[in-house]
């Protein structure tokens, strides 16, 4: 279960809210959470740890994921255009195939086992190598 201020919430409790209109998840506990193809365009999911969790797939275009702990997470196949990930913690993630254009990535740290797709490159995206 996650937490998101004292409210324990699992991925269906996320999809549930998103779907009555709320948008703002900030500083949520969702470490592991599993939300594979989830449709979640938007959504303000700053400051929330996202550790090891699986996104694969997910549909975050235009999502607020800056300073999230995205740490050893799936975000194989997300489209994640337009999403602002400035400081987020991408190191171990795994971004292959991963929709990225229009997103900002300044300041987001990746390590030797972050995973990005063929032709990428962190460099030209500002990213900082930790």
């Amino acid at each position: 279960m996650a937490k998101v201020g004292e409210i324990q919430m699992d991925a269906e409790d996320i999809k549930r809210h998103y779907a009555a209109g709320e948008r703002y998840f900030i500083s949520a506990q969702l470490s592991g959470i599993n939300l594979i193809g989830a449709y979640l365009p938007g959504i303000n999911l700053w400051g929330a740890d996202l550790s090891a969790a699986n996104l694969a797939k997910a549909k975050l275009w235009g999502a607020d994921l800056s300073r999230a702990n995205l740490a050893k997470a799936n975000l194989t196949r997300a489209n994640l255009c337009g999403v602002n990930l400035c400081d987020a913690n991408l190191r171990g993630a795994r971004l292959n195939y991963t929709k990225l254009y229009g997103a900002t990535l300044t300041g987001a740290c990746y390590d030797e086992s972050t995973r990005f797709s063929r032709g990428f490159d962190p460099v030209s995206h500002h990213m900082r190598k930790i």
